[in-house]
C-alpha cells in the first residue's frame, strides 16, 4: 500500500521570541540516498524527538525526518506551559477503561512531567526551567472544580505541593482584578519551548540517532518493511512512527481526519521593570484560567510577559497578531497599557474530538505507531507518547500503550473543507455557554 504526501515548501522557524532567543544553532542536512533503521520517524517535534530518544537508550537505531526545522511547529512556538495531565475530562473513558484505566491515565499525567524534568536533567538542557503554575478561576463554578480536582490529586497521591487560592489571595499570584480564586501547582511550570526541543534534538544525535531536516515525505510504501521517501532519499525500516500532529496533512487521511488544526496566538512585551514584573506575577508562576477560549501567560527569563491564547478553528490566522492580542492582554493586566509589543507569532495546535492524545498503531498496519492531538497540552504529553511509543516498539511493556489504544477517537465531519466551519461553530456555543 503507498500513501502520497504532497511536498511542502521548506520553511525556517517562525519569527518568535524563542527562535530570536535560542541558546544553540543545529543544522541537520536533508536525507539523501537510501537509508535502513530499526524505525523511522516522520516529524522533527517534541513527539518525535523523545520518541527517537527513548528508542536510542534502548538499543534500537532510528532515523528521524522533518520537513522543515528541528521544533519548527507547536513543539518550538507553544506556550512553554508544563503542566500535569494528559487530558480533558478523563473521567469521560471510564466505561471504555473503567475507574482503574483512568486513575492510570491521571497518573500518567504527572509521569509526563517528570519524564520531561528527568530528560532536562540528564541531557544538563538549558531551557529555564522554572516550577509554579496557578490555575486561575473566573467564574464559581471553576472554583468549585479546582475543590474537586484537589480532593483527587490528594487521593492518587500527587507528590507536589499544592494549595487553592482564596478570592482575597490572589493578588500572591497575579496582579489582576480579573480572577476569584485558583489552585497553585508546584509540581508543574514553565520553560522555554523551542530550547528545550534543540537540546533534546542534540541528546538524540549523541545517542546515535540520525536526524535529517528538510526533507518531507512524499510517499510511504507500507508493508512488513516500510520504505519512506523524499525527495532526495528514501529510509527502510521495520517500524514507522508518524508524529506529525497537527502538520500532517495528507501523508496519511486516515489519521488526519480525526486531528482538528486550530490556531493559538501568542505576543511578547518588551522586557519589562522588576518592580512591575513583581506586581504582574509576584511567584513568576505560569498561569491559566478556565474559559473555553483561554488566555495563558507568563514571564520569560528576560521579563516579558508572554501572553498567549484565542485558539481559532477557522483556518484562518489574524491579520495583525499583536492588534488582536494585545486588548486581551490588557483585560488581565491594564497597568501594561503602552507597553511595547516586540514579537508576535502563532501556529497550530492539534486537537482530537474527545480532547484526549490519539496514541496507537494504524489498524491494518501494525508497524505503523502514531501520536497526535495534545490539545493544548503537548508539551508533557509529547514527553509520555514517546515513552510509551518506545515501551511498545521495543516490546519491553505494552499495557499502557494498550489504554491509550483502546480510547476510540471520532473522525470530524465533513471532510477538509467542513471541518473547521463546522467545528467553529461548535465551539461558539460553548463560548456562549462560558458566558453563563
Amino acid at each position: 500500500m503507498t500513501s502520497r504526501h504532497s511536498a511542502e515548501h521548506v520553511q525556517d522557524h517562525t519569527p518568535s521570541y524563542y527562535a530570536a532567543s535560542a541558546n544553540r544553532t543545529l543544522a541537520f542536512a536533508p536525507l539523501q540516498g537510501e537509508q535502513q533503521a530499526d524505525v523511522c520517524i516522520v516529524g522533527g517535534g517534541f513527539s518525535g524527538l523523545n520518541t527517537a530518544i527513548e528508542l536510542a537508550e534502548r538499543g534500537l537505531s532510528v532515523v528521524l525526518l522533518e520537513a522543515h526545522r528541528i521544533g519548527w511547529g507547536a513543539s518550538g512556538r507553544n506556550g512553554g506551559q508544563l503542566i500535569r495531565g494528559v487530558g480533558h475530562d478523563v473521567e469521560q473513558f471510564q466505561p471504555v477503561l473503567g475507574d482503574e484505566g483512568v486513575d492510570s491515565l491521571k497518573r500518567m499525567g504527572f509521569e509526563a512531567v517528570d519524564i520531561v524534568r528527568q530528560r532536562i536533567e540528564r541531557y544538563a538542557i538549558e531551557c529555564d526551567l522554572t516550577w509554579g503554575y496557578c490555575d486561575l478561576a473566573t467564574k464559581q463554578r471553576h472554583i468549585d472544580g479546582f475543590d474537586a480536582d484537589y480532593a483527587d490529586l490528594l487521593r492518587l497521591g500527587y507528590p507536589h505541593p499544592l494549595r487553592r487560592v482564596p478570592k482575597d489571595a490572589v493578588r500572591e499570584v497575579i496582579g489582576s482584578d480579573r480572577y476569584m480564586g485558583g489552585l497553585i501547582d508546584m509540581g508543574s511550570g514553565h520553560l522555554h519551548p523551542l530550547n528545550l526541543a534543540l537540546g533534546e534534538a542534540a541528546a538524540a544525535q549523541a545517542l546515535g540517532v540520525r536526524l535529517y531536516e528538510q526533507s518531507t515525505v512524499e510517499r510511504i510504501d507500507y508493508g512488513p518493511q516500510v520504505r519512506v521517501h523524499t525527495p532526495q532519499g528514501s529510509v527502510r525500516a521495520g517500524q514507522l512512527v508518524l508524529a506529525c500532529n497537527a502538520y500532517l496533512g495528507k501523508l496519511n487521511r486516515t489519521l488526519a481526519g480525526k486531528v482538528l488544526p486550530a490556531g493559538s496566538y501568542i505576543i511578547a512585551t518588551e522586557p519589562l521593570p522588576e518592580a512591575l514584573r513583581r506586581e504582574l506575577l509576584p511567584q513568576n508562576m505560569a498561569v491559566c484560567d478556565q474559559r473555553v477560549a483561554l488566555d495563558y501567560f507568563r514571564l520569560s527569563a528576560d521579563g516579558r510577559l508572554l501572553f498567549g491564547g484565542a485558539c481559532h478553528y477557522s483556518g484562518r490566522d489574524p491579520h495583525d497578531i499583536a492588534t488582536y492580542m494585545q486588548p486581551k492582554m490588557l483585560k488581565v493586566f491594564p497597568q501594561l497599557q503602552g507597553t511595547r509589543i516586540d514579537f508576535q507569532w502563532g501556529g497550530m495546535i492539534g486537537i482530537g474530538a474527545n480532547r484526549l492524545p490519539q496514541i496507537g498503531r494504524l489498524a491494518d498496519q501494525p508497524n505503523v505507531f502514531y501520536a497526535q492531538a495534545y490539545a493544548g497540552h503537548g508539551l508533557n504529553a509529547t514527553h509520555l507518547a514517546g515513552r510509551l511509543l518506545a515501551e511498545a516498539i521495543s516490546g519491553q511493556v505494552q499495557g499502557r500503550f494498550d489504554l491509550f489504544a483502546r480510547v476510540p477517537h471520532p473522525t470530524f465531519p465533513g471532510g477538509q473543507r467542513l471541518r473547521s466551519p463546522l467545528l467553529a461553530l461548535g465551539m461558539l456555543w460553548h463560548r456562549l455557554k462560558d458566558q453563563f
